[in-house]
């Protein structure tokens, strides 16, 4: 009987672990840059690494656990990101950084592709729905808190490129790697195939569209607003405007959930332009308080009402293969994360990062205009009224 909780309990940690050390080295972007004499373009490079890991990952090795089974995947994506965070450590560079990224990113693929269906069976089929907000909880919470710890253990104690946040990463990923070994496996292997093109369901452009320039938004928080807070001598801030650049979006998910697609997807593209202007006015005014409220009311529509109705639109069109149309939807969301923030890194090079952010803002607005006038165009439409 106690297996029943002890298995699922030891999976939220393992997939907890694994996003924690995503984010954990953000607050370090600068340092590694400067370790290494580049400017914001090579940061912003290093974090889409982390993008060019994880797509060919969704691909190319998307049915992996439907041939190994699933805790090979798992423990092995937890493996990467302590080898990733320990490359840190020992080669602090933006070389090192690149290659960190891109480790991070595969192994957040293996979890992704892997995460969700071991959860199912180890609590069972009749509770997926419950097996889909564990895992869900565990890995909003895990991006956003690698970040928050960083930047905690570098207020607490001073700079250093070994943070006690590495340290715990260290300590409790080791422990849960010995402890998975001994999970049970539950699926019983198939000779699938590995590759797993993408889907795009008729329609559902418009979602894929508003996924991309909301998690734009999101990589802009990450990698890019943390160069600027730097400047600002705010940078003990980070970890914690990440924080809630993920994970107020969690919270307004059950709120997405009683409204319908039109309305999500509505407040969701509102809140986008909103949101980053706020971030803008906390630095041109040097105000954390903006910055962090900014940053949450992004976070609202990149976790929260975009994610949610895009996620719905998506499966529910092409409910047959709503994994691969899944996978649809995040190469629009994943190809947000990372071209324009490199763009934005490009641009701070060579004007600085306020006047990166502000052309950023400019463009979130005019096409956050664009999608809402095709979407109010369409009003009548059934594909924008349906309920969730």
């Amino acid at each position: 009987m106690m297996k029943k909780y002890v298995y699922p309990s030891l999976l939220v940690l393992v997939l907890f672990t694994v996003t924690f050390a995503v984010n954990l080295q953000a607050p370090l972007y600068g340092v590694y840059a400067q370790e290494s004499n580049v400017g914001s373009v090579a940061v912003t490079i290093a974090f889409a690494a982390y993008v060019a890991g994880l797509l060919p990952t969704l691909l190319f090795l998307g049915g992996l656990s439907d041939r190994v089974g699933r805790k090979g995947p798992i423990i092995i994506s937890l493996a990467l990101g302590i080898a990733a965070t320990a490359l840190l450590v020992v080669s602090p560079s933006w070389a090192s950084l690149f290659v960190a990224r891109l480790l991070l990113g595969v192994g957040t693929g293996l979890a992704t592709t892997s995460g969700a269906a071991y959860m199912t069976e180890l609590i069972g089929e009749n509770k997926a729905g419950t097996a889909t907000v564990l895992v869900t909880s565990a890995t909003s919470l895990g991006f956003g808190s690698g970040a928050l710890a960083t930047s905690f253990s570098l207020s607490l104690y001073g700079p250093t490129l070994l943070p006690v946040s590495y340290i715990v990463l260290f300590i409790l990923g080791t422990v849960l790697l010995m402890a998975s070994a001994m999970m049970p496996k539950t699926y019983k292997t198939k000779n699938l195939s590995l590759f797993r093109l993408p889907a795009f369901p008729s329609g559902t452009w418009v979602y894929g569209l508003a996924m991309m320039l909301s998690w734009a938004t999101t990589g802009m928080i990450i990698a890019v607003v943390p160069l600027e807070l730097k400047a600002l001598k705010l940078d003990q801030w980070i970890g914690l405007v990440i924080f809630l650049g993920i994970f107020v979006g969690f919270l307004c998910q059950p709120l997405a959930r009683k409204i319908s697609s039109f309305k999500s997807l509505s407040l969701g593209l509102i809140f986008i332009p909103v949101g980053f202007f706020v971030i803008i006015l906390g630095s041109v005014t040097s105000s954390i308080s903006l910055i962090l409220i900014g940053s949450s009311i992004t976070s609202a529509a990149s976790y929260g009402f975009l994610y949610l109705s895009a996620l719905y639109e998506f499966g529910s069109r092409d409910p047959k293969n709503r994994a691969r149309a899944t996978a649809g939807l995040f190469i629009y969301a994943y190809a947000g994360f990372s071209i324009p923030v490199v763009l934005s890194g490009v641009l701070a090079d060579l004007f600085g990062v306020m006047v990166a952010m502000k052309i950023f803002m400019l463009f979130i607005t005019i096409v956050t205009v664009f999608i809402l006038m095709l979407c109010f165009f369409k009003r009548k439409h059934s594909s924008f009224n349906v309920i969730k």
